[in-house]
């Protein structure tokens, strides 16, 4: 009978051993979600798999199902900031994104554990808050604008969300372009936007990374005739593995978004309400003519090469002092 080898090796020095081999740290902050459908649990089945280690921070939790959200319940600041800084003082991280996170003082927390790792790229996602109170809402975004945008790397927003709260009293009857949302954003320290659901005729949906001075990537898909749940919070995490992988950003950008539209693809209908991505449509195996099962592949997209170089994300304003 076999046994098991043991050896005198400290854990520290095996895991110093195999670092070339170990997968990149993400991390995240974001509320929990018990229906699955967002928060936390969308942004760990999307980044695991883009093939990355995931660190977790918990900031409130949702109740809600998968019609609509119900009441969130924010963790005290103190208790984020102690969850965030024992993993980043453990782990090398390469990549943070921020979700929901439910209140001005972990917004600040989170703002200041950011300028303290200011080579790390930040991915702030702005979800629709419609389900909340105008009070809330109006206090959050104001702390997220003056504490966390500068602090961004890339913000990630759908058309009208962004609209809204970069530029509400926008004067024109057209709808601002993404260079404008994009332009908004950089007046406080945003490098890079990503607007996506912009209305095109023909049942076309525009997903657009831009500058203010340019457009450096566009998606279009065609738009489902379905409402689902968790949409964005599926780009923003893989958008943000996939940069945490070391893939440029236009790169990273077409594969999320890839990615997305697979996972919609093959949305279900867990419950009552609307449908959810199925964010792993990729481990199912396809049935072949002789019922031999075969795994697909990668996440929404060809594999990056893992002998090409690392490109780390590059600000596109010369002389800049931002901090990502």
């Amino acid at each position: 009978m076999a046994t098991l080898k043991t050896h005198s090796l400290d854990t520290r020095e095996i895991q110093r051993a195999d670092e070339g081999a170990s997968p990149a740290c993400v991390m995240t902050f974001n509320a929990n979600d018990p229906s699955g459908t967002g928060g936390l649990s969308a942004d760990l089945v999307a980044m695991a798999s883009a093939g990355v280690h995931v660190l977790a921070v918990v900031t409130g939790a949702y109740a809600r199902d998968t019609a609509e959200i119900l009441d969130h319940f924010p963790f005290g600041d103190e208790a984020v900031s102690d969850q965030a800084r024992a993993a980043l003082e453990d782990m090398r991280v390469t990549a943070i994104k921020v979700g929901f996170v439910g209140s001005p003082e972990n917004i600040s927390a989170i703002a200041e554990i950011a300028s303290d790792y200011p080579d790390l790229p930040l991915i702030a996602y702005m979800p629709n808050l419609s389900w909340w109170n105008d009070s809330d809402i109006e206090s959050y975004l104001d702390a997220f604008r003056d504490l966390m945008l500068p602090q961004t790397t890339l913000l990630i927003g759908n058309h009208n969300s962004l609209w809204r709260w970069l530029l509400p009293d926008w004067p024109s009857e057209r709808n601002p372009s993404a260079r404008e949302l994009a332009k908004a954003a950089a007046a406080h320290g945003v490098p890079y936007t990503l607007v996506t659901g912009m209305v095109l005729p023909d049942q076309f949906l525009d997903n657009v990374l831009a500058t203010p001075e340019t457009v450096l990537y566009s998606e279009k898909f065609e738009r489902f005739e379905a409402t689902f749940c968790g949409a964005g919070e599926t780009l923003s995490a893989a958008l943000t593995a996939l940069i945490g992988n070391g893939q440029d950003l236009p790169a990273a950008t077409s594969e999320a978004l890839t990615y997305l539209d697979r996972s919609l693809d093959a949305g279900f209908h867990p419950g009552m309400g609307h449908i959810v991505p199925d964010r792993m449509f990729w481990a199912e195996a396809d049935i072949d003519e002789n019922g031999d099962g075969e795994e697909n592949g990668a996440s929404g997209g060809a594999e990056p090469d893992a002998d090409a170089p690392r490109q780390p994300l590059s600000d596109p304003r010369p002389d800049s002092n931002t901090k990502h």
